[in-house]
């Protein structure tokens, strides 16, 4: 998870956000279903093929699920079933935005079924650690925060320049990415697990 490493740095931005946010009253609750429903909206609209208003969407749910942490981490209220709650709605946020994509012809099915299984699988492994009692592993070399950031620059870039390579448009080799990359890294998280489980 490469953008994870760079946390402590966004911090400084997002105190303010954060300070601001806890004044107007607002949970951590209320960032994750924002964030929530900001996924399915993206999902929608990249089905639709409005793409940019889809990259929006993405923007605001990657925004939301920053939030919700952060804050939920300065008010100390941190608590199982928050953290029950995010995992559950960044799991759909992965399958209302995937399959949006290639739901509405922009990237061929099997490629979109080979990036969701990719995806979920990664995700699966790494809190499937903590259910077996290894404690919760997201080692691997492609984590959420990159998804989305990679999903908003690969869509502009399918935007300003629309050309296929090999058949396929830039979403769509974005895909086979997620693909390879979500199974290597589910394949290292099983592999962890496997040698550390009692």
């Amino acid at each position: 998870m490469t953008l994870d490493q760079f946390r402590p740095h966004v911090k400084v931005f997002l105190n303010p956000l954060v300070s601001a946010s806890m004044r107007l009253g607002l949970t951590p609750n209320a960032f994750t279903i924002t964030a929530f429903l900001a996924s399915a909206a993206a999902g929608v609209l990249f089905y639709l093929q409005m793409e940019v208003w889809a990259i929006i969407a993405v923007a605001l749910n990657a925004f939301c699920d920053t939030m919700d942490g952060a804050i939920a981490r300065e008010l100390k209220t941190q608590s199982m079933r928050g953290d029950f709650l995010d995992h559950a709605v960044d799991r759909y946020a992965d399958i209302f935005i995937i399959t949006g994509i290639f739901a509405g012809g922009l990237v061929p099915w099997p490629i979109g079924v080979f990036a969701l299984t990719g995806v979920l699988m990664a995700s699966y492994l790494g809190t499937q650690a903590q259910a077996v009692g290894v404690g919760r592993y997201y080692g691997g070399v492609l984590g959420r925060a990159d998804r989305l950031l990679l999903i908003m620059v690969v869509g502009i870039i399918g935007i300003v320049f629309p050309i296929t390579i090999y058949g396929l448009s830039w979403l769509g080799w974005l895909l086979v990415l997620f693909g390879v990359f979500g199974h290597f890294t589910a394949f290292q998280r099983f592999a962890y697990v496997w040698r550390n489980v009692k």
